[in-house]
């Protein structure tokens, strides 16, 4: 689709990417949506019945796509144009979400008045926010028969999502796990592969947790021995006082906002709380080599970034025609090829591919190792050990604030 050079490690995605992070964050039940997801689902064919016009209006988060520079110097999106090449519809694309809910926030009022939000396409993480705007009757929900490439090659983490049964509402942008980073430099080339070990308080060196009420609370219940889709208020308390208690004895801990990775390679924490894409784009970048991560054999978190059409979207027809041309294989791999985090395509095959028609050494040597990454093309022994995140309710968010309010900045 583009000529070399297709990976650039300078231009990998920050490491802030997911640093501010998306709201609460938690995953509304879904039996008390179930009613309203049922009436929302009768409603599908009714904006899809016209035609293309032309046009997409598409919302992301910064730095979320496979992009290079054109003979002008410009800054250009290859996917995006080559489906423009594709399909005469022009994208016109606009790293817009910083964070779900402050996204929310600003497109709301449209949504609330039936008035068009300006976006046909949405990338929503995951939890409040995305289950608050399809218990609102706020997203479009997505014809079956307009997204064959989903169909034949999605992954099963990218079809089988509890939050969105049967891919009703969104299809995933790209997924990430939060595990274990760590400094092998520092901890004489052993693994950090457990959350035991991160919480034992015998590493030799301070540990980083996110200062977040997202993955904290929930990778702190994980260390617990908490389930979080399983727990309750008690649970969060329980959760909250084990961490203290566990500071109180001696663990010494720097909770972070930004910069963990800074603090990894720098040797501030010998092991960290971390987002698997972070880890994997830092040894990209060169500088330094070889931070380590794990999908903790006693658990994990996962998260997906999810693609939506906001109601009163004013391009349906081309939105859903986007939506699944990047689920063709060789769209998704020129994504991941940049982004690097877990793609929902099985798209393997392609990258590799892709690698061995490359003609730079150096990108050759870097699509072989996005191929070969576990951070990308998670092995199916990894599925087994994630866990998604506790199952509040808006109700419940002050309770879950609370509990864990004296370890978020």
């Amino acid at each position: 689709m583009t000529t070399e050079p297709k990976f650039d490690p300078r231009w990998a995605r920050p490491v802030s990417r997911r640093a501010i992070l998306r709201g609460a964050g938690a995953v509304l039940g879904a039996a008390a949506l179930a009613p309203i997801l049922a009436a929302c689902a009768d409603k599908a064919s009714g904006p899809f019945a016209g035609s293309q016009t032309g046009r997409v209006d598409f919302a992301n988060w910064p730095l979320y796509i496979d992009r290079t520079r054109n003979a002008e110097g410009e800054v250009v999106r290859p996917s995006m144009e080559q489906f423009t090449k594709d399909t005469g519809i022009e994208v016109n694309y606009r790293e817009v979400i910083p964070d779900a809910e402050v996204f929310y926030q600003q497109i709301q009022p449209y949504l609330a008045a039936g008035e068009p939000s300006g976006w046909d396409i949405a990338v929503i993480t995951n939890g409040i926010t995305l289950t608050k705007m399809m218990g609102l009757n706020q997203l479009t929900p997505l014809p079956t028969t307009m997204r064959p490439n989903f169909y034949q090659y999605a992954s099963d983490l990218a079809k089988n999502r509890s939050y969105d049964q049967d891919s009703q509402f969104s299809m995933p942008w790209q997924s990430g796990v939060t595990g274990i980073g760590w400094n092998p430099d520092l901890t004489g080339g052993h693994p950090v592969n457990s959350l035991e070990q991160l919480f034992s308080g015998d590493l030799p060196g301070k540990i980083g947790l996110f200062s977040d009420n997202v993955d904290m609370p929930n990778i702190v219940m994980l260390a617990a021995g908490i389930e979080p889709e399983g727990s309750n208020e008690a649970d969060w308390k329980h959760a909250a006082d084990w961490l203290r208690t566990k500071i109180d004895g001696g663990l010494r801990v720097i909770f972070f906002k930004q910069n963990y990775i800074n603090a990894l390679s720098s040797g501030d924490v010998v092991a960290s709380m971390a987002w698997s894409g972070d880890i994997y784009q830092e040894n990209t970048l060169g500088t330094p080599k070889g931070l380590q991560f794990s999908t903790p054999s006693d658990g994990g978190l996962i998260w997906t970034d999810n693609m939506v059409i906001p109601v009163g979207a004013q391009h349906p027809v081309d939105a859903i025609t986007l939506m699944d041309y990047v689920y063709r294989p060789d769209v998704a791999a020129e994504i991941a090829e940049w982004v690097a985090y877990i793609t929902p395509v099985q798209c393997r095959d392609q990258i590799v591919a892709d690698a061995n028609g490359a003609k730079n050494p150096n990108t050759k040597e870097a699509l072989t190792a996005l191929a070969d990454s576990p951070l990308v093309f998670l092995p199916p022994e990894a599925l087994k050990e994630l866990h998604t995140y506790a199952p509040i309710t808006p109700q419940q968010i002050p309770a879950w604030t609370d509990a864990f309010r004296r370890f978020i900045a």
